[in-house]
């Protein structure tokens, strides 16, 4: 079991700064976050481990859902994504996301995002497992690059909102379950700082890059899961990882995602054999859940003996494509790929965290004055298996719900100078954590992918149990402190997803293929 603290500090001999509100994070979550407090009338630090564009809202594809068509409405956004979740989404967390998600959507546009527009006004899309078309899209498939840039604008124009690049946070400061502030290290000044807030909010992302395949940017190491249960927050639904069905998968090329509004559009799946296959497997084909199209993939790809599927465009409007997909377009033509006539070779990867920080609908965790939302955080909305495109109305969702719940913190606040030191020391160590951490990737992909099995998964814990030795080691750098959160947190998701015997959603047990009634129940951990 790790102990409460990665590094041996004491704050009285560290550089202090304070704020009412600390976020940590600078994707869709923590932007809308900071500027609905700065409305409010709130000073805010934002901490971001790298850049401030360096985010997975950057680099969303496909869209934002919210039901905004003639033909749509909450109710039927409501559905959808309760089936998507397979029994194990939150009713008053789904009410929440779709009746409050137009509202936010259109806050967007009045901050200047601009979404693509036909004849009928806003060009909705569908994707998988929608009833409806109401997927939002920019740029054809650069939806969260715009929102992204829209937010990052008006942060940067804010005087009550600072961004501080390059910090990375270490760990909270908690004690007797309330949450006074972070300990963050300036990789710029290489130093650590104190960064005491009235409100701390995580919206710090996911963890994808625990996984060799994964379509997530460098940034997504679970950091913001693994410092909330060091600091004894509950942890939900750790189970649940999304794998994205369609990933470029060419040898030597990085993988790249596809946008399942491809499939949205009209893009076939096809096996290595050339045949079309979901047609087979369920009654929506190509726009089946998540899942379902998943574990149809990997089954094709053993079937067939090969290590991917295709997706073929090649029936749709070549013209059509190039506009809908202009970066899909030039990123399979730079692997002389040309998605008009060829198709696209695609296998799944690891995509998004349906667990993490368990909150409730105003984002409260278990800790106290600790605040969570976006990808990192757990309220129950997405249950088993995110419905695609809701991920990106999550963040704003929830993240101005806290601000609405907190505003009575601020008003009732008193500054409480609290000194925190490391509780044990910790004795530097000689590990190649470079090697560590790519052992860790593999075996995650291959033991607590999306097929697992208990042997598989006992082997997982094997491996973290192996390296539990380097909990009682310092770190010297940002690298080494990442190694020591993904071993956390993948010890996370392979424990839970031993612990849950049953297939349900983003969670496939080879020896518990059926989902069971008796497990429509949440796994939360706290340290």
């Amino acid at each position: 079991m790790p102990g409460k603290y990665m590094l041996n500090f004491d704050t009285s001999e560290l550089p202090q700064e304070e704020d009412e509100y600390i976020i940590l994070g600078s994707g869709i979550a923590g932007l809308y976050t900071s500027l609905a407090a700065s409305c409010a009338g709130s000073s805010v630090t934002v901490l971001t481990k790298h850049a401030m564009m360096d985010t997975s809202t950057d680099k969303a594809q496909g869209g934002i859902a919210a039901a905004l068509g003639d033909n749509d409405s909450p109710a039927l956004h409501q559905e959808d994504t309760l089936v998507a979740g397979v029994g194990l989404c939150d009713s008053e967390a789904v009410v929440t996301l779709v009746s409050e998600g137009p509202d936010r959507v259109r806050e967007l546009i009045e901050l200047g995002a601009i979404f693509d527009c036909d004849s009928n006004g806003l060009a909705l899309t569908r994707e998988g497992a929608h009833s409806q078309r109401r997927i939002l899209h920019a740029s054809g498939d650069a939806t969260g690059a715009e929102i992204q840039r829209v937010l990052t604008h008006h942060v940067k124009e804010n005087e009550k909102i600072r961004v501080l690049e390059n910090h990375y946070v270490v760990d909270l400061l908690v004690r007797e379950n309330t949450c006074y502030g972070v300990l963050a290290y300036d990789q710029e000044a290489k130093i650590l700082k104190v960064f005491r807030g009235k409100v701390i909010v995580l919206a710090t992302g996911g963890l994808g890059r625990l996984f060799e395949h994964n379509t997530n940017p460098e940034i997504a190491t679970g950091d913001g899961i693994a410092i909330a249960f060091r600091a004894g927050a509950e942890v939900m639904d750790m189970e649940f990882i999304q794998f994205h069905p369609t990933v470029l998968n060419i040898t030597g090329a990085p993988r790249f995602l596809i946008s399942e509004a491809v499939r949205g559009e009209g893009a076939y799946l096809r096996n290595s054999k050339g045949c079309r296959f979901m047609t087979g497997y369920h009654a929506q084909a190509e726009l089946a859940p998540r899942d379902v199209v998943v574990r149809a993939i990997l089954k094709e790809m053993a079937l067939t003996g090969s290590n991917k599927v295709y997706l073929d465009l090649t029936h749709l409007d070549p013209e059509v494509i190039k506009l809908r997909f202009p970066n899909i377009t030039k990123t399979c033509l730079d692997y002389n790929l040309d998605i008009t006539v060829d198709c696209i070779p695609v296998a799944p990867a690891a995509h998004y965290m349906m667990g993490g920080v368990k909150t409730n609908l105003l984002g409260e965790t278990s800790i106290r004055r600790l605040y969570a939302c976006g990808e990192v955080a757990c309220p129950g909305v997405h249950g088993a298996n995110r419905l695609a495109s809701n991920s990106l109305l999550d963040g704003l969702v929830f993240g101005g719900r806290i601000v609405n719940e907190t505003k009575h913190i601020l008003q009732d606040y008193r500054p409480q100078y609290r000194e925190f030191a490391c509780d044990r020391l910790l004795e530097p160590v000689d590990i190649d954590f470079a090697a560590v951490r790519a052992e860790l990737e593999v075996l995650m992909g291959q033991k607590v992918g999306p097929v697992r099995s208990g042997t598989g998964l006992k082997e997982a814990l094997d491996f973290f149990d192996y390296w539990s030795c380097l909990y009682r080691h310092e770190v010297e750098n940002t690298g080494q402190m990442e190694v020591k959160n993904m071993l956390l947190v993948g010890e996370l998701v392979a424990e839970a997803a031993l612990a849950r015997r049953e297939s349900r959603g983003g969670h496939c047990r080879v020896d518990y293929p059926d989902t069971l009634k008796r497990w429509q129940k949440h796994i939360i951990f706290r340290r």
